[in-house]
């Protein structure tokens, strides 16, 4: 094993893996539509947390969402 291939394969997450791509995929699916849609709700009606508050949490999900999404089409994971 050369030293390039111990750099990239070291890490907790291995892109190279079906089970972490498929899991990186579908939490990021996951943060891009039920962010802002479902977790505000919760928050706003169940959990009694502010309006507003909810609102810009389920916003800074959905920008996570889309900048992981980005991630995985960068590093070709989703083609």
């Amino acid at each position: 094993m050369t030293k390039n291939e111990k750099t990239e394969n070291s890490g907790i997450i291995n892109l190279e893996s079906k089970f972490w791509r498929t899991t990186l995929l579908i939490v990021s699916v996951f943060l891009v539509f039920a962010g802002p849609t479902y977790v505000p709700y919760a928050l706003d009606y169940i959990f009694k947390v502010n309006y507003v508050a909810s609102i810009v949490t389920g916003i800074i999900l959905l920008t996570i969402g889309l900048l992981m999404m980005v991630y995985l089409l960068r590093k070709k994971i989703i083609t």
